[in-house]
């Protein structure tokens, strides 16, 4: 069983077919962490900021991976947004994103975050686990594919 499999819920898989942007992303996601974990959405926003302010988080073939420290937060939490319009992320190719996974540790995060980093890069560079994403809109669904993700 995968690491993500554990903080990944078919409540944080958001099918997003109307963000045109980084930002608008990281607000629906302020948002979905706000009403699922009770994480002021505020808080999430500016963490995840913070960190794009030191470079992109996409890391290219149209994956991104937003990532930030929260102050409070007692375990590594996950949402993953599929989008239906690419958007732009500075990613590496240069190409938009559609698969954007959200990541969120506590302030004082060991090295759990690090293997989780690891764990979702391995995924999104199977070229396989992105087509079986694409291929579906069921949030059961794209939670089971991480889930069941072997590496």
């Amino acid at each position: 069983m995968s690491l993500i499999s554990k903080i990944l819920t078919p409540e944080c898989v958001l099918l997003d077919n109307e963000s045109a942007s980084k930002k608008r992303v990281f607000e629906r996601v302020g948002l979905l962490f706000e009403n699922t974990l009770g994480i002021a959405r505020s808080q999430v926003f500016d963490s995840l900021f913070a960190r794009e302010k030191l470079g992109s988080t996409g890391l290219g073939q149209g994956v991104a991976i937003p990532h930030g420290r929260v102050k409070g937060l007692r375990d590594a939490a996950a949402a993953f947004v599929k989008m239906q319009n690419p958007i732009p992320f500075d990613a590496p190719d240069g190409l938009p994103v559609n698969f954007i996974f959200v990541l969120l540790v506590p302030e004082r995060a060991t090295d759990l975050h690090l293997q989780l980093l690891g764990e979702l890069a391995q995924m999104f560079c199977d070229k396989t686990f992105r087509d079986q994403l694409q291929a579906t809109d069921d949030p059961v669904a794209i939670q089971k594919l991480f889930a069941d993700w072997q590496g």
